[in-house]
């Protein structure tokens, strides 16, 4: 047998290098260790064959006694040792202590089965109490590639190959000492949990360097060029070879329109063409920056202004529809393009150079870029002051999409629904770009206002990821149908803090789960989120794996302002009184932190409790009260109207409070009576209530602060 793998092994690496391209990257990797436990995703039948062909080790292999029983496999199998264990039994895991304890190097996979979603799956508690118990050294191996051969068990709509490239990184060793806990039952649990978040690092982690315009490249390559993903509202099915010919020869011609390194303004709605734009422009060094139509005059000057934009794309029959020429005709300093005139101006020799290079050659339509490059612009929504140019690099948003598919499993079965405009950061990376280069299907629509047609087309279109903030999910729950998203398998609430009422009625009404998440315009922009893994009501979820964070301490309040590091971050502000000019994050933990202005508490499984912004705070004869539970109090009381706080300079007691509400009938006698029963002090019931027939919104659904601020000013 010694014999047999002394001779057999070459041959079978050799063979396998040669089919399969194998890549391997070992990062830090120590396998000199006396007690060795290898963890690794398991993406196909190949896994431990390449994992026992390319580790320097002659390792053990953990294996299901299912596939140990199976013939084939158990021919394979001859030529590795291996241990075949029940994961449902409770012995299994004392043998492969003892094996590892006997200073055998031993490779297991947590998930104990093949991935049926192309993601990583659930993850045993057995490996990582194994780890903790001996002292054991991890050293994780993250597969990728091999899910997408014969060998894999994802199911037909996958593409696969005969022989696709596979590539094995090794990444540092890790260490699980024993959690503290009371039982043995909670310390297993607690390490099943470290182990999770290990191979969600380890999937992150082992990311490719790439730019958005080579991701398009790769995602095309994988998914297949023909694949239909794209729909807008046009009713056309754009392929991946669609949407690189969109990106090609747009790209092309607003280069003509610009210089390197220009920042071009993209004033357009939802539609394919913009996602064409988007993608063309970075590939030409042009800059996309997304200007916010739903804002004033003043503030898309502000922006322009900020970031130093002279040249805006846009289209006449959007400009129409949205009843924007007024506004364009009140900005300075800006030249306007139409895409009907660009799409005019495109030549035969154009189409030529499209039709017999282009298109065959797309990657060659790359300038040389570096993923720390400019990829868009975005902007803050002003909703604490003048809209603020937000510049995020290639990395910052590769990065987050990574992060998110390392904990959720969105896949070519998916379809997304995105009404959420693309100038928003939340509807940009995540309902935009994610599906797109992750193979799943995408739906665009041009508004999140048309509250009775969404659910019509999440229905029709058989959708199964709806992405909102709180306020459109609790409009689209008002005028849907029961059965009108059946087919939702993800629900994601962002960009304002998500209403106990609208969880509660999407429960109720459709057997769905809001997974609530958290993020800023400068973290590309997901920081955390609920996952079907790790979910727990009243938070915004785990962190995402790859961020470093600190909470520095607030007098007066409990929990501290979060500060954030790590490669989804911005790589800087342009502001309008210093145009052009990139002012990276300022952080009193120094470079590269970003401070969030919001406070935040973190238990003890790392689950995050938004506590509300720092600026959302009024200090009232001394102590400190917080304009989201005085929201939280006037919500409860009065659960099917809106209500906003804010507050007003008082001369006795520093401010005062202000509640806007839609709700003729709230009282101050009904706040106090819900206060009470919530214990909630009484100094966070409003004095002063001020009927509204709506509250004042910005495009990106989140309530408008600042015009609240200076109303209550002025009462």
């Amino acid at each position: 047998k010694h014999l047999m793998r002394k001779f057999l092994r070459p041959l079978l690496r050799g063979l396998a290098c040669l089919l399969f391209r194998i890549d391997v990257q070992l990062r830090q990797a120590d396998f000199s260790h006396p007690h060795l436990l290898i963890v690794a995703n398991h993406e196909s039948f190949l896994d431990g064959l390449l994992i026992g062909l390319f580790l320097p080790i002659d390792p053990v292999f953990v294996v299901h006694t299912g596939i140990a029983n199976n013939f084939w496999f158990r021919l394979l199998l001859s030529q590795v040792d291996y241990l075949a264990v029940d994961p449902t039994s409770p012995m299994a895991m004392k043998k492969v202590i003892r094996l590892i304890e006997s200073g055998r190097p031993v490779v297991i996979f947590p998930e104990g089965r093949i991935t049926l979603t192309g993601s990583l799956m659930k993850v045993y508690d057995g490996p990582a109490f194994v780890a903790a118990k001996t002292g054991a050294t991890v050293i994780p191996v993250r597969l990728d590639g091999a899910s997408r051969s014969y060998f894999s068990r994802l199911s037909g709509k996958y593409p696969k190959e005969f022989f696709p490239k596979i590539r094995l990184t090794v990444l540092p060793e890790r260490h699980f000492p024993m959690p503290e806990a009371p039982t043995a039952k909670l310390r297993r649990r607690k390490s099943g949990e470290a182990m999770r978040r290990l191979m969600q690092e380890m999937i992150f982690a082992s990311r490719p360097a790439q730019t958005l315009y080579s991701a398009l490249c790769d995602a095309s390559e994988i998914f297949g060029r023909r694949r239909r993903l794209l729909e807008d509202v046009k009713q056309i099915e754009y392929s991946y070879n669609d949407l690189l010919k969109m990106a090609l020869i747009l790209g092309r011609q607003i280069e003509r329109l610009s210089q390197p390194g220009e920042r071009v303004g993209l004033l357009l709605p939802n539609l394919a063409p913009t996602l064409g734009l988007i993608f063309g422009m970075s590939a030409r060094h042009r800059v996309p920056a997304m200007l916010n139509y739903s804002a004033g005059t003043e503030a898309m000057q502000a922006a322009c202004d900020a970031a130093e934009i002279r040249t805006v794309i846009t289209s006449r029959a959007f400009v129409e529809q949205a009843k924007l020429t007024d506004k364009l005709a009140g900005l300075t300093g800006v030249h306007l393009h139409y895409l009907e005139d660009i799409r005019e101006q495109i030549g035969l020799g154009d189409k030529l150079w499209l039709m017999l290079w282009a298109i065959h050659f797309p990657r060659s339509f790359e300038l040389p870029t570096s993923p720390e490059e400019a990829a868009v612009v975005l902007f803050t929504s002003g909703s604490e002051g003048k809209p603020k140019g937000v510049v995020l690099p290639h990395r910052a948003i590769l990065a987050n999409i990574a992060q998110i598919r390392s904990v959720i499993d969105f896949s070519v079965d998916d379809k997304v629904l995105n009404a959420l405009p693309i100038f928003h950061s939340f509807g940009l990376t995540a309902g935009a770009l994610l599906p797109v280069l992750t193979g799943a299907s995408l739906f665009l629509y041009p508004s999140p206002l048309h509250y009775r047609v969404i659910p019509e087309i999440a229905y029709d279109r058989n959708c199964t990821v709806l992405f909102g903030t709180s306020t459109f999910l609790a409009n689209y729950a008002k005028f849907a149908h029961p059965y009108d998203f059946y087919r939702l398998r993800y629900v994601v609430a962002g960009a304002e803090k998500l209403s106990e009422a609208v969880r509660n009625q999407w429960f109720e009404k459709f057997g769905v789960r809001i997974f609530e998440g958290y993020g800023a315009t400068e973290t590309a922009p997901v920081l955390a989120v609920n996952t079907p893994m790790a979910y727990k009501t009243g938070t915004v979820g785990n962190l995402l794996p790859g961020i470093e964070y600190r909470l520095l301490p607030v007098p007066g309040i409990e929990g501290g302002i979060l500060h954030v590091r790590g490669p989804n971050v911005m790589a800087g502000y342009l502001k309008a009184d210093q145009p052009g000019v990139l002012q990276p994050p300022v952080s009193e933990l120094g470079e590269g932190w970003y401070e969030t202005g919001d406070v935040v508490q973190l238990d003890d499984e790392g689950f995050v409790k938004i506590v509300g912004r720092v600026k959302r705070f009024a200090k009232i004869a001394g102590e400190m009260v917080s304009l989201e539970v005085v929201e939280k109090v006037a919500t409860a009381a009065s659960p099917a109207l809106m209500h906003a706080a804010s507050s007003q300079p008082d001369a006795s007691k520093g401010e005062a409070l202000v509640l806007f509400t839609t709700d003729a009938a709230l009282s101050r006698e009904l706040l106090a009576a819900k206060a009470r029963e919530l214990g909630v002090p009484e100094l966070a019931v409003p004095r002063k209530i001020h009927r509204v027939d709506s509250l004042p919104l910005l495009g990106t659904g989140k309530i408008d602060y600042v015009t609240l601020k200076r109303l209550a000013e002025g009462i």
